[in-house]
């Protein structure tokens, strides 16, 4: 059964869902910001099969979220490592660790904390608005089309009910 593409849709959430296709990918992602840099490590770790494997880094490589550099010469063996585009990536999984923190960790409590180097402190992410810094909630956000929506599809009626509160 071939998978339904988002890649063209005008919308960033399916756009990177589109990218990381499955749930290994954003698991491989965690592992390369715990600092897993080689494909063992990240095969040990993640005890998913080499082929899946191989398949998710070349993919995060041929995307720009990873990059290869050789460590060996014979037989050539790569590091793989986090891009700026990768390391971009932090934010939504500090959001998801937040939300499993609060809605699926155990009664023992959260599996994985983050300590905030700067300030010394055990945290959490928060999204909040980038221009006042106060919090951004489903109550108060809604979408609006940005310039990049395309035109055709923004003048339909039910396109103009949700986005144009």
């Amino acid at each position: 059964m071939r998978r339904t593409s988002f890649a063209n849709w005008p919308c960033s959430i399916a756009r990177t869902m589109d990218l990381l296709g499955d749930w290994w990918t954003p698991l491989v992602l965690r592992e390369a910001f715990y600092g897993i840099k080689r494909f063992d490590a990240f095969q040990q770790e993640l005890g998913v099969a080499r082929n899946t494997l191989a398949d998710r880094l070349r993919r995060l490589v041929d995307e720009g979220l990873m990059e290869k550099r050789a460590y060996q010469q014979e037989p050539v063996r790569y590091d793989y490592v986090l891009t700026e585009k990768g390391r971009d990536f932090f934010g939504v999984l500090a959001a998801m660790n937040t939300w499993g923190n609060r809605w699926l960790a155990g009664e023992a409590g959260a599996p994985v904390v983050f300590h905030h180097d700067r300030c010394g402190h055990e945290s959490h992410a928060e999204v909040v608005c980038a221009d006042c810094k106060q919090p951004m909630t489903a109550d108060d956000t809604h979408p609006r089309l940005g310039p990049g929506y395309p035109p055709r599809l923004a003048e339909r009626p039910d396109v103009q009910e949700r986005f144009q509160r």
